[in-house]
């Protein structure tokens, strides 16, 4: 049985629901493929984030990491295919405002993720879910994370694969929200699900 460390994160900004936090605890402990699931829920938070990640990934030594994070507005499941080398954005949960500033100074300016990401965007389709590549994670926390594991696992040179999936709102944030296209809950885990069964055929 291989291993998964999944993440998600806590809510920020003016979203007051995560749903990345629920998919994550629910799937905690639950096997999906041959991946027994570990999860944990990160700070928005750029000193903090990627450093409680790394620390997850030294604990767990995961064959694989999934980070998952909420893109209000989107309205696809979309795998992320690049993190940039740069921290820049809106004020983080702890009040940092950062910009243009290096994550890693000693890292390459990109790294692509190493997720089956068109085998899984190609899976949701089938399965009647939408979903299209990403070309970009911003720059704000869901990068942030993305980059920190790609770099890890490129400098160490272990064989863990590493990505980020971003996904829509739940009915319940768009509700509170007021202008955000949503999923219902079941649609959501359900297609994380999916993406973890089209890793685990790898």
């Amino acid at each position: 049985m291989r291993k998964l460390l999944l993440t998600g994160f806590e809510p920020f900004l003016n979203f007051t629901i995560n749903p990345t936090m629920r998919i994550v605890e629910e799937l905690h402990g639950k096997i999906v493929g041959d991946y027994q699931i570990q999860s944990e829920v990160l700070p928005v938070d750029f000193r903090k984030a990627g450093k409680l990640l790394l620390e997850h990934v030294d604990k767990i030594q995961p064959d694989s990491l999934i980070s998952l994070g909420l893109a209000g507005g989107r309205y696809k499941l979309t795998p992320e295919r690049i993190a940039i080398n740069i921290n820049d954005g809106e004020s983080d949960n702890s009040g940092n405002v950062l910009e243009d500033e290096v994550i890693e100074s000693d890292g390459q300016d990109a790294y692509l993720s190493t997720l089956p990401i068109r085998q899984m965007v190609n899976r949701l389709k089938e399965e009647e879910l939408p979903a299209e590549i990403s070309n970009t994670a911003g720059t704000y926390l869901c990068n942030h994370v993305m980059y920190q594991g790609l770099h890890y696992a490129k400098t160490r040179q272990i064989q863990m694969t590493s990505g980020f999936i971003h996904i829509p709102a739940s009915h319940e944030l768009a509700i509170q929200h007021g202008k955000i296209p949503s999923w219902s809950h079941a649609d959501l885990k359900r297609g994380i699900e999916i993406c973890i069964k089209v890793l685990s055929e790898r």
